[in-house]
């Protein structure tokens, strides 16, 4: 029988061990290697994330996590003081400052990326 209570996201990177580092000890998320080789991510809400290698890694084409916060401001001021960069886009049609952080276009929101090339971002929460 299908069942959904056991659902998860997960998404490929070319170097387990960058991102280990990156989203354990940069972002501070709970990380664990899992017995395939591969990292488990469990997020503060009790979501679960499977990060796994993939020797032909191609970085998504779209925001593969959001981080909801307060204040995107102080949190992209608090991932730049940990070596983030934050300024990706610089398109105009992303309307972005020069912190990286698009305003006035729905939430705000700036957008960063993994070592292997996924992009994240930090947005408003509701």
């Amino acid at each position: 029988m299908f069942r959904t209570d056991g659902a998860f996201s997960g998404f490929s990177v070319d170097d387990i061990d960058a991102a280990r580092h990156f989203y354990g000890q940069i972002l501070g998320l709970d990380v664990a290697d899992n017995p395939m080789g591969f990292l488990d991510l469990t997020l503060p809400s009790g979501g679960a994330v499977l990060i796994y290698a993939k020797p032909n890694h191609e970085p998504a084409s779209f925001t593969i996590l959001n981080f909801p916060v307060d204040d995107v401001e102080a949190a992209v001021d608090d991932l730049n003081s940990r070596g983030v960069v934050t300024k990706i886009y610089t398109d105009p049609d992303f309307g972005t400052d020069e912190k990286g952080i698009s305003r006035g276009r729905g939430p705000d929101i700036a957008w960063f990326t993994d070592p292997a090339g996924n992009v994240l971002s930090v947005l408003k929460a509701n």
